[in-house]
Parts: structure tokens; C-alpha cells; sequence
């Protein structure tokens, strides 16, 4: 798969969660945050980033630059996806389907996230077992990726969109 360049686009970011994690020493507590960032330019290309940091703005900063090095481009019939699929990473497993115009994004945290930012706008979700926010962005992630739409299938199999649905 092609990289993306970042600086060709206009990308928006959103923070998905910002954890606190501590670390007891000899001397005391070490405290230190984690922070998971999703960008998307709201036309099909969408990445997502884990910053980690003694602040919780540099470790927001660190997200959207590892973000914006991990940018996809997913396959989008009109404003939803063309096939129904299951994301899976680790404990997280993502249900996706496409809805018809004017259904909107039914979805909850984490994955909201990124089908927002992806630019998808009338799709049914259903977020499986984990409820790890990086496992489910992580497997939300993995869904949307695996989505191929009529072209690609065709191309596949060298055969023409017209072959394929006879």
C-alpha cells in the first residue's frame, strides 16, 4: 500500500482517550500520559497515532504526528461503506454495515472517532467483546481497511464490474 503524504492534506485530528499511567520508583511516583489521536481529512483517508508524554499536550502533539505517518485510504461507496465487515484486533472485534442516506453515524466512542474522521456519514456499528479504546480503533482500523468496493474485486480477477454482478 502507497504511503500518504500529510502535507498534501487538510487534515482534522480528535483525541480519542488520554490515559494516566504511574510508575512508582525509589524516590516516589513518576507520572506520565498516553494519548490516542485519530486524523482524517473526511474524504476516505484516515490514520491514527499513540503519543506519549510527561504532558498531556506534548503526548497529544506525539499522537498526531504518529497519526499522520499511519494515514490509509479506504473504499467508500457514496457516504457509507460498500460491504458489511468485522474488524478484529487482539480482544476488540468492530461490526460494521452499511446504512442507507439519512441513517447517520450510529456508533459509540472510539470508533465514532474514526468513521468520522474517515468521512463516512450513514453507517450502523456494533463494537464486540473489548472495550479497550486502542483495541477498538485498532480493529475499527483493520474493518475499514479490509473493505475493497466493485472495482477493486474486478480488477482482482480481471473481469470487468459488469461481469461481476451477472
Amino acid at each position: 500500500m502507497a504511503l500518504i503524504d500529510a502535507s498534501k492534506l487538510e487534515l482534522s485530528e480528535k483525541v480519542v482517550a488520554i490515559n494516566r499511567v504511574s510508575k512508582t520508583v525509589q524516590g516516589g511516583r513518576i507520572i506520565k500520559f498516553s494519548a490516542l489521536v485519530v486524523v482524517g481529512d473526511g474524504n476516505g483517508i484516515v490514520g491514527f497515532g499513540l503519543g506519549k508524554s510527561i504532558e498531556v499536550p506534548d503526548a497529544i502533539r506525539k499522537g498526531i504526528e504518529d497519526a499522520k505517518k499511519n494515514l490509509v485510504k479506504i473504499s467508500l461507496k457514496g457516504t457509507t461503506i460498500p460491504h458489511e465487515v468485522v474488524g478484529k484486533y487482539g480482544a476488540g472485534a468492530v461490526l460494521m454495515k452499511p446504512a442507507p442516506e439519512g441513517t447517520g453515524v450510529i456508533a459509540g466512542g472510539p470508533v465514532r472517532s474514526v468513521i468520522e474522521m474517515a468521512g463516512i456519514k450513514n453507517i450502523r456499528t456494533k463494537s464486540l467483546r473489548s472495550n479497550n479504546p486502542c483495541n477498538v480503533v485498532r480493529a475499527t482500523m483493520a474493518g475499514l481497511v479490509s473493505l475493497r468496493d466493485a472495482e477493486q474485486v474486478a480488477a482482482l480477477r480481471g473481469k470487468t464490474v459488469k461481469e461481476i454482478f451477472n
